[in-house]
């Protein structure tokens, strides 16, 4: 873990290499920015070593302070270049649940149109989307304990990004099924959206059980309004 002093460096760093990046129009030059990517080549030997997929988030998530101080820094720069290490951050921190800390640059890669690293082959927001619908989709198999603000902000990001249907499919499927209990016409919609954009999304008997429980609460409203 690095020390402050070293975590503060980091940021000016970054912050600093980013604006210049970005003003030449050029790839970031700075040593700092090339210990990292060095750093995340290791890091990557080592998770290729790892067979479980749990214990691969338990080693990411120790990982992952050592990135910090730079990604801070790029993203206080208020300026966007591509950015390896960013985008590598971008998804570990999906895969280890810390989704606080990935809608942020989530939101400056979309500003700025970087790009996923080898070896992606999807769009960058493709990946967003569909990384936190697969972990949305095990979070509901486990607990139901699903994050809805931040599919919903993922959605919002999203919105007008290409992607292929079946992949934003997922995600308002994901929405919609967890919002069934909080609020069931919200969840309606969504399925319905979902349904819409892939036909094999497996959300119709959900749509039919939803819009008879809305069809019953709108005749019980109904009859006691009457009275």
């Amino acid at each position: 873990m690095p020390s402050p002093a070293q975590q503060h460096f980091m940021r000016v760093t970054a912050a600093r290499a980013t604006a210049a990046a970005a003003t030449t129009d050029e790839p970031i030059v700075a040593t700092a920015y090339e210990q990292q990517l060095m750093q995340l080549a290791q890091h990557k030997r080592q998770l290729s070593g790892i067979q479980s997929t749990e214990k691969k988030a338990e080693a990411k998530r120790e990982m992952l302070p050592m990135y910090a101080a730079w990604v801070d820094g790029v993203l206080s720069s208020g300026r966007g270049v591509q950015d390896d290490v960013v985008m590598n951050v971008l998804v570990w921190r999906i895969d280890v649940g810390d989704y606080a800390g990935a809608l942020p640059i989530a939101a400056h890669a979309i500003q700025y149109g970087l790009k996923m690293p080898e070896p992606y082959t999807r769009t960058t927001a493709c990946v967003i989307t569909e990384e936190f619908a697969d972990m949305a989709r095990k979070a509901r198999a486990i607990n139901g304990d699903v994050d809805i603000p931040s599919l919903l902000a993922v959605a919002r990001l999203t919105d007008g990004e290409d992607m292929p249907d079946q992949v934003r499919a997922k995600l308002y499927k994901e929405i919609g099924l967890a919002q069934i209990d909080k609020d069931p016409a919200a969840a309606l919609a969504r399925l319905k959206r979902a349904l819409e954009l892939n036909k094999n999304v497996g959300v119709i008997k959900e749509i039919e059980r939803l819009e008879t429980k809305l069809r019953n609460q709108n005749s019980t409203a109904a009859g006691n309004g009457d009275g």
